[in-house]
């Protein structure tokens, strides 16, 4: 068997999807979005028995294949569309042992497809402790499939489950259910009009807005001799199709289902009447918050010292050691100082992508979505709000592609405009420099760092400003809506390594390479305005500070600073800096980080590589980038230029300034219109203006 087989895994929610991906596939994975769409593709190679591979597709959870949202869509748009390059040769349907009632739902929608279908029955090991039976072999013979029963965790039954995968040919692909029991006299007017079309996949294409080959509406309703039924009608007969199937999947579970309650030991129950509570709940997560913070704070102020120090080492060592030059000049001032602007804050983005896994895996995620969602009903969202707000910790875009989940388009729109907001981790480089200069490093209470509250204090001015916004998008945006809450809660887990471990390294690695291409592309451009400039005073900057040098205006140890200084300040940067100064210079700003501002627009986290880069042309002392920051003079009042009130005003512009043109694009595309992101870009950079001048301007 040559060919390689398309596995396409499918499953509800929760069902642990992405672990039993995980084992299957290893590290041999990628994530990448479906042509044309944003939503989220992953995919990777297993290895089968006989040396056969396996390229496995995970797609997007969903409940059935009745879609209600853009994710479910992209499951029913592969599953009917054969000439699709990634159409599986076998569905894997992954379910959750303790929910098989509704994963099977599911099953027998896919397996009515004629697409050999295995059954995963997920969570093995928790059969024991929650007093659950299954007779698989029976179940097996009335569902007309294989079952593999595997646990990610104790990582069993992944052999059988590969064995199955490899003997696909061997499965039946005769439906479970006949659906067409709900209307005969409908489904048979249907099969005379599309004698060459499977029954099922026109239902589908009936229902569904998805596409179908060539077969379309247009071509349906050009045939006279069918006739379509209302939507209401169509609505009322998926409701019976869905009683059908329920009807069937009872009767198979009373046969082979043994569920002893008394037996169980169950703490969920107790769990959640703590973390859901309408007073402890939000304090028991509050709390959570303050435990991140302090530990992106505390446990990562080691490794960051010494890649700080590192990168240093690593500059005046190229300059010692290459000859003198243009190239060892661009390498030792330009690249290093602004891939070292990034990598330094590598320890902590890992500590936030691992708090939050964390918190996903364990099931405590879907407790703050319904625990937030009494909050967001006053703010015209829902508790499915909250997944975008929170994903929007680490980055927008992926948030904004989330979504796609709420099927209400005036939620769904408001949580794209206000999820911006959200502290993502681009900010945190710039919050953690800034912080570090202007805020001591002192303890609360003996046991609070202030810097980590300040941090936190941050993110919820964030989630806070992201809130009140929606409010008033709410009452000005004049489009009906009316949306339904509901919520799945996961059966509370012990987190797996593996599956934390591959989100942190993933998450991480696509954070630093991605921003590293910006960074090293705008280190390289800014290096080359900043070492060269177009007048005399550029080229004589070295005479003019020699002369004033011997003219008593400084000691001679300080030469070298002032040479810099002097080019610098006359280079091409130094005059682009020069000319947006009076728009910066009421936030209490100089030439250069405004220069480090604009820059940044193109990605927040690029304004520590900038500046890290200016202050490195010229230097040829083994100093750390806070150290050049915080020697830095201002020009016009004196003192340091990075004091409170100048910190504060640049850690609130970016707080609330748009500055991220891949999360514009990704609004665009969802949108479908540069209305909404221009309108974006336009508020929230005129708004973090106003408000960066307020608090310096009260803080001088």
């Amino acid at each position: 068997m040559s060919k390689q087989l398309n596995v396409a895994l499918i499953g509800n929610p929760n069902t642990g999807k992405t672990s039993v991906f995980n084992q299957l596939t290893g590290l041999k994975q990628q994530v990448g979005n479906y042509p044309g769409i944003t939503v989220e593709k992953k995919e990777g190679i297993c290895k089968l028995p006989r040396g056969v591979k396996a390229h496995i597709l995970d797609l997007p959870g969903t409940y059935s294949l009745n879609a209600s949202s853009l994710d479910e869509n992209v499951v029913i748009e592969l599953l009917l569309n054969k000439n699709d390059k990634d159409y599986p040769d076998v569905a894997v349907v992954v379910s959750d042992v303790e929910n098989l009632k509704r994963n099977l739902l599911l099953f027998t929608q896919i397996k009515d497809l004629h697409i050999p279908t295995i059954l995963v029955i997920n969570m093995a090991d928790r059969m024991e402790r929650k007093a659950i039976s299954l007779d698989i072999a029976k179940l097996e013979e009335r569902l007309e499939t294989k079952i593999a029963l595997v646990s990610s965790r104790k990582n069993t039954g992944f052999d059988t489950l590969k064995e199955l995968i490899s003997n696909y040919k061997t499965l039946s692909v005769e439906p479970c259910v006949n659906a067409s029991v709900i209307a005969p006299e409908y489904f048979d007017r249907l099969r005379k009009a599309f004698p060459k079309q499977d029954l099922y996949k026109l239902w589908l294409v009936i229902t569904q807005d998805v596409n179908f080959g060539k077969l379309d509406r247009n071509e349906m309703q050009s045939i006279t001799s069918f006739q379509t039924e209302s939507k209401s009608n169509l609505k009322r007969l998926q409701q019976k199709e869905t009683i059908v199937r329920y009807q069937f999947i009872n009767g198979i579970l009373k046969e082979t289902l043994r569920i002893d309650h008394l037996a169980a030991k169950d703490l969920r129950s107790r769990l959640d009447r703590v973390l859901t509570h309408k007073v402890w709940g939000y304090l028991i997560f509050f709390a959570i918050l303050l435990l991140i913070f302090q530990a992106i704070y505390d446990w990562s102020s080691y490794p960051m010292d010494l890649i700080d120090e590192a990168f240093a080492a690593i500059g005046e060592w190229v300059r010692t050691t290459m000859p003198p030059g243009a190239l060892t000049n661009l390498i030792a001032e330009g690249i290093i100082p602004g891939l070292g602007g990034i990598v330094i804050f590598i320890p902590q983005i890992a500590f936030l992508f691992l708090f939050i896994s964390l918190l996903e895996e364990s099931g405590y995620m879907s407790r703050v979505v319904f625990l937030m969602d009494r909050i967001m009903r006053r703010f015209g969202l829902s508790g499915k709000s909250v997944v975008p707000l929170v994903s929007g910790t680490a980055c927008a875009i992926p948030a904004i592609m989330a979504t796609r989940n709420i099927e209400n388009w005036k939620e769904r729109l408001i949580t794209i405009l206000v999820t911006p907001f959200t502290t993502c981790s681009a900010r945190l480089p710039v919050y953690l420099i800034i912080i570090s200069l202007v805020i001591p490093d002192e303890r609360v209470l003996y046991i609070f760092n202030l810097q980590s509250l300040v941090l936190m204090l941050l993110y919820l001015i964030g989630f806070g400003t992201a809130i009140l916004s929606a409010w008033l998008l709410d009452k000005i945006l004049k489009i009906k809506s009316r949306t339904f809450f509901v919520i799945e809660m996961p059966n509370y887990k012990l987190p797996l390594f593996k599956n934390v471990a591959y989100n942190v390294i993933e998450k991480t690695k696509s954070f630093v390479l991605g921003a590293g291409k910006i960074i090293l592309a705008i280190s390289i451009v800014l290096w080359v305005l900043a070492s060269n400039g177009p007048g005399d005073q550029f080229r004589n900057a070295e005479e003019n500070a020699i002369a004033r040098m011997e003219a008593g205006a400084f000691p001679q140890q300080e030469l070298d600073k002032h040479i810099a200084s002097e080019k610098l300040e006359y280079s091409y940067i130094g005059y682009m800096g020069k000319a947006i100064e009076p728009v910066v210079r009421p936030l209490g700003y100089d030439w250069k980080i405004g220069i480090a501002i604009v820059s940044s627009f193109a990605a927040r986290e690029v304004f520590v590589g900038t500046l890290a880069t200016i202050y490195s042309v010229g230097s040829d002392e083994e100093e750390t980038i806070k150290n050049r920051m915080a020697g830095e003079i201002n020009p016009i009042l004196g003192g340091p230029l990075f004091n409170l009130a100048s910190g504060i005003s640049l850690l609130l512009f970016y707080a609330f300034a748009m500055q991220c043109m891949s999360t514009l694009a990704i609004v665009k595309r969802e949108t479908n219109t540069w209305k909404w992101p221009v309108l974006q870009l336009v508020i929230m950079s005129g708004f973090a203006y106003v408000v960066a001048l307020v608090a310096y301007q009260l803080l001088i």
